[in-house]
């Protein structure tokens, strides 16, 4: 028959996402590993195209009270947190050092899947009540998400995470080692996913590469109206905490003032118009401490939100770029 002209080359940049994620390698043919029934991942068919395969266990976990510990003799303190999957009922203990461990391994291993980004790091403050709470906040939003999601929720290491008890060490460091030593990341977890077969199952090569070229383009112009409802929302929240609040106090004080001098007229008449003068005071007062408490109930979890959001949008360019590779 006629020769292709379909060729494969290899990418020179080594330190390409395409390379780093093992595209590369199981294009041209050098993925080998054996693949356990355990490490499938199936792809179906939705009603809007492919999809991962649901969890037939779905489940939740709360992150709860979070409270300082110590350890060599007080010298070391930390902040541990009580998370409570709801597919075992059992209480575990994890530190953030955790998190960031599991996460690392997530990321790894699965290429082309956003895995959301956890809170971020903070050197100073780590003890402060705002910060733990904040915190807390960020890694609930982080847990729903992965226990919602078909692939992260259903991995080895996740389950691990959740599951295994706070006071066996020796468990720990086992499960820890064991998926450490995953041989399905890389070029080899393209092996692991099993896609539906039959009529109607196949893609259309230029209306998958019109819609990912419509994702991409998306996800652009997203990033950058987050970060700008971001920093908007973060100027506002920042003014109603100090600006605003400290302006209607000013106002309140200067009627205290006024009502203080009219004290000094011991004029049993001007008792009712100083009391109101009072009372004014007080309600400027007050509406300056709403101004800064609202945006704990509106604006905070709106951010919270869009922090993990940002998160995926971070990470989508890598994955595109992995999928047109």
């Amino acid at each position: 028959g006629a020769k292709s002209s379909a060729t494969v080359s290899r990418n020179l940049n080594r330190f390409s996402t395409f390379v780093k994620s093992g595209g590369e390698a199981f294009v041209l043919g050098e993925a080998s590993g054996f693949v356990k029934d355990g490490d499938k991942l199936c792809v179906v068919l939705g009603a809007r195209g492919p999809e991962w395969q649901e969890n037939p266990y779905p489940f939740q976990c709360s992150i709860e009270d979070p409270t300082k510990q110590t350890k060599f003799k007080g010298m070391k303190s930390y902040i541990a947190y009580k998370l409570v999957p709801s597919h075992t009922g059992q209480q575990v203990h994890r530190r953030y050092k955790h998190f960031d461990w599991l996460y690392g391994r997530l990321a790894e291993k699965f290429p082309v899947i956003s895995v959301p980004h956890l809170p971020e790091k903070q050197a100073t403050g780590r003890f402060e009540e705002d910060f733990i709470s904040k915190r807390r906040k960020g890694l609930a939003w982080w847990m729903d998400h992965m226990c919602s999601h078909p692939v992260l929720a259903q991995c080895d290491a996740f389950q691990h995470f959740l599951t295994c008890p706070s006071t066996d060490e020796k468990a720990w460091k086992q499960g820890k080692r064991k998926a450490e030593k995953d041989e399905m990341v890389g070029a080899n977890f393209f092996l692991t996913i099993s896609v539906p077969t039959g009529p109607g199952a196949s893609l259309d090569l230029q209306e998958v590469e019109s819609q990912v070229d419509g994702f991409k383009a998306f996800t652009k112009k997203m990033d950058e109206s987050a970060l700008q409802l971001n920093h908007t929302a973060n100027e506002f929240a920042r003014k109603q905490v100090t600006g605003f609040k400290k302006e209607y106090q000013k106002v309140g004080h200067s009627f205290k003032c006024l009502s203080q001098a009219f004290e000094l007229d011991q004029q049993a008449f001007s008792a009712g118009l100083n009391q109101a003068i009072a009372f004014t005071a007080e309600a400027y007062d007050a509406i300056g401490d709403l101004f800064a408490d609202q945006p704990r109930q509106d604006l905070d979890p709106v951010m919270d939100l869009l922090a993990l959001y940002q998160g995926h949008l971070a990470n989508f360019p890598d994955i595109i770029h992995v999928q047109k590779g």
